[in-house]
């Protein structure tokens, strides 16, 4: 004769909350990062990559609070950063534009955000039941 063992609803709980994460992070696979080059026109091939659009992308990730802080503890102040740029070779401006990810490496935060919001709701979930423990008779 098999007897049968109840789990308990903190057990429950967490089988619970693994299973629905586990879907979740299925559901939005990360990035891929190995491409295919794109490939290049002839207008491109002639005039080689666009320095505005490079200095454009740049300036972007320059003006984020995170890079303006770092540079400042360097003692860089934004006008010898725009000299510098401006001694950049075209390939070296291009070069340091296609690179920009690993200056950024948390991204744009989304990935954060929903690491915080599943611990957030995982505490919810824990606080709940710890203070509505049931017992089994």
């Amino acid at each position: 004769m098999r007897t049968t063992r109840r789990v308990s609803m903190f057990t429950q709980a967490m089988i619970w909350t693994l299973a629905v994460t586990t879907l979740v992070m299925g559901w939005f696979p990360p990035e891929g990062h190995a491409l295919l080059a794109p490939a290049m026109s002839a207008a491109e091939s002639v005039s080689g990559p666009n320095r505005g659009d490079d200095l454009r992308t740049i300036q972007t990730v320059l003006e984020t609070k995170v890079i303006q802080q770092r540079l400042e503890d360097f003692g860089l102040t934004t006008e010898e950063i725009q000299v510098r740029l401006s001694r950049l070779s075209d390939a070296q401006l291009h070069a340091m534009a296609t690179n920009l990810d690993a200056l950024m490496p948390g991204g744009n935060g989304l990935g954060i955000v929903i690491a915080l919001l599943v611990i957030a709701i995982l505490a919810v979930i824990l606080i709940y039941l710890l203070g509505h423990r049931v017992e089994v008779k």
